[in-house]
């Protein structure tokens, strides 16, 4: 294949990579000459009976059902993705069906995805590079899931373009025909074509691409979807069509009873507390269902403590940066980083979010993200944009790190070659357990063990009814729906996008709650914190939807503390002060939750990394010309020359200009830059403040950013003359 002036000899292993694709493309071309289906089709089931159509039940009376039923045919364990999809699975086949989780539902692993629906393309290419059929069949699978997801929750999910930009021309056809081999597996559930881009249309599309050898790109389109609100609506769904469902509920032991026939052993349900009130009772099942992700094997050795592991963790790290990092509307995927992983850089939530590692860890509720893969992140960030762009350590807005259940052989140290496959497994004592897979394979997964279950345990049960079945707030969903609430409510343009992208046809029940402002406009709704669209009301309708604690509503009612930290950290008390009034919370627990809440955003949510940017052993990296521009800057501040400031000296200063700014606010802006924490910014202290921005360690500093405004708006005015005074004495 000849470049330009550069010949370029694939291996006879790509070559017959391209070869086969092309083979199979050409075969299959003919059958998409016949197919008119560009956007994904799935038949619904017929409708089925909701016996909580209106309202759904209270926590307190989810409590209660699992508290005073005699025997449910499916007590599953685990409220995930995995564990919610069981339950839906099973409530819908006619099964008495419970459901328990330890923590908040999609508290875990499904909240701290990639935020991608997806068949897998780089599984596809280990599929026909290595000839593996089962390889193959786990993308078709989820390529077919992909299009029943984008289907039953159109309010949560959409189809993404993302490209692969290419910078060596024997790689186009390379991609092209790998690309193109998975629209063919999609088939007629197919999102969108494929395309190849030219370099100028690749820029156009993506300005903030690296141009030097970028000779063009790739696009495909994949699903997309807030995960958290996602696993909740699966979960809210079983709850309305029947199953009884509970957060924060913890199995201490499993029940067994003898077989009266056999003599040995089974598991008949879980001796259970409430982590809220400490209250221990027993839920009695004919069936056992152990979806917990990664602490799979916690529950199997409950069951039997001689049983050997069958999961082997691994930790996937994300980071949130500001959304000008990328289009709003195209992702991109970076194929090869520098050591072979796979990175995906993604528009969300009007933010970017970029990732993800793949590394060996333990096994923890509260994992978190380290400075060495954040930093590993940004440098492969760097690699693909602009060298104008300044990929700054600073701009990380929130990080947080998952744990992928993979399903391995526990000798096995390479976890990012496994594959993200799943298994079914029956215990001797019948207990079933879901493990490994994928998000998008939730529902097919479900399917499975529910099969396996009624199977072993000889249940009594209806089809599986869930391809095609509406998930929460689908119903009444519509993409013009927010202008009904913009109209109808008074809400501001973007806070209507949001409560209908984020509670479909249940975004009427949030704007009735929300309280009249008192402005002009918006007539209802007030945002928690300013930049962004997240309104009071929601915390209440949180209630409803099972939320307990401030975490539940920050990270997964709400999306706020996965976007930004700071931005969480400061709507955190008024979050507080709302459930606290809604729930009758003590001055003591409002309290534990405050720190609670702000622990969780410390080292889950990566404020920790972020603070520690700057510190009070930072050096300070700056010449001599800009030591001396920022001690004048500082000295406007300190007029007694006292080496120090406080919020009266800065408050003085804002006076002066006719800027005036809340004494608690200040107080918080002076805190972000106060390393010894003792009231006061030292000269020391704002030099490292301005080293570390020059840096790109800190990034949009409210202490940097107010001083140097004050100071060009006071150099500006400039001394007052004489003349102008009125003459003087």
């Amino acid at each position: 294949i000849i470049c330009e002036d550069k010949c370029i000899l694939l291996c006879m292993q790509e070559f017959r990579v391209i070869f086969r694709c092309c083979v199979l493309i050409v075969f299959a071309s003919v059958y998409l000459c016949y197919t008119q289906a560009r956007l994904a089709y799935v038949t619904a089931e017929a409708e089925l009976k909701v016996p909580y159509a209106d309202e759904l039940p209270s926590r307190e009376a989810q409590l209660t059902a699992l508290k005073t039923t005699e025997e449910f045919d499916v007590l599953v364990v685990g409220g995930g993705a995995t564990g919610a999809g069981c339950a839906l699975d099973a409530v819908t086949r006619n099964l008495k069906t419970a459901l328990v989780e330890r923590s908040d539902f999609s508290s875990g692993t499904s909240s701290r995805s990639t935020k991608l629906i997806h068949g897998g393309v780089r599984y596809l290419q280990k599929a026909i590079m290595q000839l593996d059929y089962e390889q193959y069949m786990m993308v078709k699978e989820a390529l077919h899931e992909r299009a029943n997801l984008l289907e039953i929750a159109p309010h949560l999910s959409a189809p993404l373009p993302i490209m692969l930009p290419v910078y060596k021309w024997w790689q186009l056809p390379y991609y092209w025909a790998g690309i193109k081999m998975y629209d063919l597996v999609a088939g007629i559930q197919c999102l969108k074509s494929s395309y190849v881009l030219s370099k100028t249309k690749a820029l156009e599309l993506f300005p903030m691409l690296k141009r030097d050898k970028l000779v063009g790109a790739i696009v495909y389109y994949d699903g997309q979807h807030n995960d958290a609100r996602m696993n909740l609506a699966i979960a809210l769904t079983a709850a309305r069509h029947g199953a009884a469902i509970a957060n924060y509920t913890e199995v201490v032991h499993l029940l067994k009873t003898k077989d009266p026939q056999t003599g040995k052993e089974k598991v008949c349900g879980a001796h259970c507390k409430d982590v809220i009130t400490g209250e221990e009772f027993d839920v009695k099942a004919k069936c056992v269902i152990n979806a917990t992700g990664p602490f799979t094997d916690s529950l199997r050795k409950m069951d039997n403590q001689e049983t050997s592991n069958i999961c082997q963790p691994s930790a996937g790290v994300h980071i949130v940066i500001p959304g000008y990092y990328s289009p709003d509307n195209m992702g991109l995927l970076d194929p090869a980083t520098s050591d072979g992983r796979v990175i995906f850089f993604l528009p969300w939530e009007k933010m970017t979010i970029a990732g993800t590692t793949d590394t060996p860890t333990n096994v923890t509720a509260h994992p978190i993200p380290g400075e060495d893969d954040i930093n590993f992140i940004l440098r492969e960030v760097r690699n693909y944009l602009s060298p104008d762009i300044e990929v700054r350590r600073g701009d990380v807005l929130a990080a947080w790190s998952g744990i992928r259940p993979l399903v391995t052989d526990p000798n096995s140290k390479d976890t990012q070659s496994i594959c993200r496959n799943h298994i079914v497994s029956i215990s001797d004592s019948g207990l079933v357990t879901i493990a490994g897979g994928k998000w998008t394979t939730y529902r097919s997964m479900a399917e499975e063990t529910l099969d396996a279950a009624i199977k072993a345990h000889g249940l009594s049960a209806e089809p599986c009814k869930t391809v095609g079945l509406m998930l929460e707030g689908a119903k009444g969903w519509t993409p013009t729906l927010y202008i009904r609430l913009v109209q109808d409510y008074g809400l501001e343009n973007e806070v209507a996008q949001h409560l209908a992208s984020t509670y479909g046809g249940k975004a009427y029940d949030v704007a009735k709650m929300a309280e009249v402002t008192g402005q002009r406009w918006p007539i209802v709704g007030k945002r928690l914190v300013s930049e962004f669209p997240y309104i009071e009301s929601e915390v209440l309708y949180a209630i409803k939807e099972y939320a307990c604690t401030a975490i539940d509503v920050l990270a997964r009612r709400t999306r706020l503390g996965f976007l930004n930290v700071q931005a969480a950290d400061e709507a955190l008390p008024r979050i507080v002060q709302i459930m606290g009034k809604e729930l009758d919370w003590s001055q003591e627990r409002k309290t534990a939750e405050l720190e609670a809440a702000k622990k969780f955003l410390y080292h889950e949510m990566g404020y920790r990394s972020r603070s520690e940017q700057l510190t009070r052993t930072s050096e300070i990296n700056l010449d001599y010309q800009e030591v001396v521009r920022y001690k004048k800057r500082f000295h406007k501040f300190d007029k007694e020359s006292k080496g120090f400031i406080t919020t009266v000296d800065v408050q003085r200063v804002l006076d002066s200009i006719n800027v005036h700014i809340d004494e608690n606010a200040l107080h918080e802006i002076l805190n972000e830059v106060d390393l010894n924490k003792n009231g006061q910014i030292e000269i020391d202290e704002f030099l490292q403040l301005m080293s570390a921005v020059k840096k790109g360690q800190v990034s949009d500093s409210r202490l940097a950013i107010l001083m140097k405004t004050a100071e060009e708006t006071l150099d500006k005015r400039g001394p007052v003359t004489v003349d102008r005074s009125g003459g003087g004495v």
